[in-house]
């Protein structure tokens, strides 16, 4: 049994192939993130399509500059659909660089905001943001305490000892399978099991052996595998983990 805690399964059109998949790799459980608030309808009716699919609601960074209008409140009318468990993703990204900073932090609050008014844990993307991503965060949680995930977790163990502080959850993506992720391993390495989840972030990331292809759910037992091997415990463990943990942050 697996948790792919974080996807993107919008514009698929081999979708009851890609589900097939992941249902025969024992993938139970299927979190389809938002990333634009205008296309929560496409999320939903995937979520009512699949038992395993869930979704969440919420406003990416890249979108940030267009999405200005964007509220807490807006965000909370998505979340009223019985799958929506989450709020997200939501964020800084600083790598791409594709809306102003002072628009990016501007909308990730408002993205918190939707977490604490509603009780769902918030998906957070975080890249080359380290420390404005703490100081949102740690600042809205001193008001009002929220539940929340660091999403494809690539980041300084700064960020990573903050966020488990604040009693995040840290998802692992394929990237702990590529070769040059020494460091991030290692700071895996450190998390608590009960605070690890897995993810494909499919269709981007996929894993090795699947370097370089399109990604998705089914795909997510490797990177259980390589989380096993890094916490040296069996697959199957590693599996019992990850989902009893994604269920007991989203309550299912």
């Amino acid at each position: 049994m697996l948790a792919d805690s974080h996807c993107h399964l919008e514009n698929n059109n081999e979708l009851e192939e890609v589900m097939a998949r992941a249902e025969k790799a024992g993938v139970e459980y299927v979190l389809d993130a938002g990333s634009n608030i205008d296309h929560i309808n496409e999320h939903l009716d995937i979520a009512d399509r699949f038992n395993q699919v869930y979704a969440a609601a919420g406003a990416h960074p890249h979108q940030a500059k267009e999405l200005a209008w964007v509220t807490a409140e807006d965000i909370l009318r998505q979340t009223k659909h019985k799958k929506v468990i989450a709020i997200g993703e939501a964020g800084l990204d600083y790598y791409y660089d594709f809306a102003p900073k002072e628009a990016q932090i501007k909308l990730l609050k408002e993205n918190v905001k939707a977490a604490q008014q509603s009780g769902l844990p918030l998906i957070i993307h975080n890249r080359d943001s380290d420390d404005d991503m703490i100081d949102v965060l740690g600042e809205a949680y001193d008001k009002q305490k929220f539940k929340g995930i660091i999403h494809c977790y690539s980041s300084s163990w700064k960020l990573a000892e903050k966020a488990l502080n604040m009693g995040f959850y840290i998802s692992a993506s394929g990237i702990i399978t590529f070769s040059n992720a020494e460091e991030i391993r290692a700071n895996f390495a450190k998390i608590p099991m009960d605070k690890l989840l897995v993810e494909t972030d499919a269709p981007y990331l996929a894993p090795v052996p699947k370097r370089g292809k399109i990604n998705e759910p089914a795909n997510v037992i490797f990177t259980a595998q390589k989380l096993a091997e890094i916490k040296k415990v069996t697959l199957e463990k590693m599996a019992e983990i990850t989902t009893n943990n994604f269920k007991r942050l989203f309550e299912l």
